[in-house]
């Protein structure tokens, strides 16, 4: 009976079935839980979702299609179920829009500019090859080997002077023909300085009796000599126009005026030992003096007397001869110290400040700049008797030349500025092509590394 009673009434049966909380929630959605007092599986106290069991698809379907139809219907939504849907697709990871998305949007592409505005490029510079091996070798017999004396120059008209003992010998370079300028006795010798004027034929040349001669290379003529200045030999010679510079070892410097009679113009006196380099700017205005006292000095012409000096500089241990002003900087002088010093060092004309210094680990006898390149030609004495090429500013060595077997005294630069000559202890006389373009280097490599021997001439 009580089971028919319970089965034959429907709609007490369906009174006693438990009701769904939501029509859409799934069953495995809401986990029947019993409650610990009650014991009772529908009365639960919290909601714990479950990512497993959750149906994404239908979900996404609810927040987008479902969106659609409560938008047509739009009185059915409440702030409430707003809400919560909003809340259900924050907590589904359904807000998608700034997924892999920048806070700040990218700037507009800029437009390129039209090809009537643009120029091609320049194209890149051939590394210029510098070969390593003397050009020409010529025998420099009777050369007297002293640190302080010039003795050879390269003049205008691709002559070079090289003084070998008493005798002064010209090299014309384009033809390779060699001839005597003169031979002087030997009272009053031997040849102590040559130094080529600027029109190419004039060449000065300075005595061990503290005479200076001034000769017309072409008719092979003494012009005049020049006396009475100095009381001992003229080791250094810098022509200025028609102004020829004369330094000798009573430590006096003098300008002759070739031009008059009474050619001792201006005397300068600040070195206490012999001169042994002088160099005038290419302006014409400064000139670098250097003496076996350690000092470099510098003259203005505008001021020169004999107790105005610009510059007193005394940095330099050793004596001063390497003397070289900058092509492509006028204030800028290079200056190079003997044994005791092996440094170059770099000076600011304008308030006589050291910029650099640079210990090259020799002596250093001479110096020159490349007219074409930012480089700097030096030539030292022992342990390795090389011409090193640096790169200015750097002040890196970029090749070392080697192949003179004693000290390199004397270099001189050729007029189209590729070609550099230098005589050194071992009495030989050798041309370096170290500043010229690469292809003419090249070549000239190649022919020097064929045929060594044939290029072994003798200026005599």
């Amino acid at each position: 009976m009580g089971a028919e009673s319970s089965s034959g009434d429907p709609s007490l049966n369906e009174a006693r079935r438990p009701r769904c909380r939501c029509p859409l929630q799934d069953h495995r959605l809401l986990p029947r839980r019993r409650n610990p007092r009650s014991g009772n599986p529908e009365n639960l106290d919290r909601f714990i979702p479950n990512r497993s069991a959750m149906d994404f698809a239908y979900a996404h379907y609810m927040l987008t299609e479902g969106c659609k139809e409560g938008e047509e219907n739009p009185a059915g939504r409440t702030v409430s179920s707003e809400a919560y849907r909003k809340r259900l697709a924050e907590a589904c990871n359904m807000n998608r829009t700034r997924i892999l998305e920048f806070k700040n949007k990218s700037p507009t592409p800029v437009k390129p500019i039209p090809c009537e505005f643009t120029s091609p490029l320049p194209p890149s510079k051939p590394r210029r090859f510098i070969p390593k091996s003397w050009e020409r070798k010529l025998d420099a017999p009777d050369l007297v080997d002293d640190y302080h004396l010039n003795l050879l120059d390269w003049g205008n008209a691709n002559v070079l002077a090289v003084a070998l003992g008493s005798t002064v010998y010209l090299w014309n370079v384009s033809s390779g023909s060699t001839s005597e300028l003169v031979t002087v006795e030997d009272e009053i010798g031997p040849v102590t300085s040559v130094s080529w004027a600027h029109n190419g034929t004039d060449i000065a040349v300075g005595l061990n009796n503290a005479e200076v001669q001034l000769w017309d290379s072409t008719a092979n003529a003494l012009l005049r000599t020049l006396r009475g200045g100095h009381r001992s030999r003229v080791g250094s010679l810098a022509w200025n126009n028609h102004i020829l510079t004369t330094g000798g070892m009573d430590g006096k410097i003098i300008n002759n005026d070739t031009r008059v009679g009474s050619h001792n113009v201006e005397t300068f006196k600040g070195h206490t030992e012999e001169v042994c380099g002088l160099k005038w700017s290419a302006s014409g205005r400064q000139l670098a003096s250097g003496g076996d006292d350690n000092r470099l000095l510098i003259w203005d012409r505008s001021m020169a007397s004999s107790t105005r000096l610009l510059h007193r500089l005394e940095e330099h241990r050793d004596a001063v001869k390497a003397l070289a002003w900058c092509p492509f900087q006028g204030s800028l002088l290079a200056s190079g110290g003997g044994g005791g010093d092996r440094c170059i060092k770099f000076w600011n004309m304008d308030t006589g400040a050291c910029l650099n210094s640079v210990d090259t680990g020799s002596q250093v006898c001479a110096l020159l700049w490349n007219k074409n390149e930012r480089e700097l030609l030096s030539c030292h004495g022992f342990p390795q008797n090389q011409l090193t090429l640096w790169k200015y500013p750097s002040m890196l060595r970029m090749v070392e030349l080697t192949g003179h077997d004693s000290t390199v005294l004397v270099m001189a630069q050729s007029p189209d500025n590729c070609v550099v000559a230098s005589v050194a202890a071992d009495e030989t006389l050798r041309t370096w092509n170290v500043f010229g373009d690469p292809e003419l280097a090249a070549k000239a490599a190649r022919k020097a590394n064929a045929e060594p021997l044939t290029l072994f001439n003798c200026i005599r």
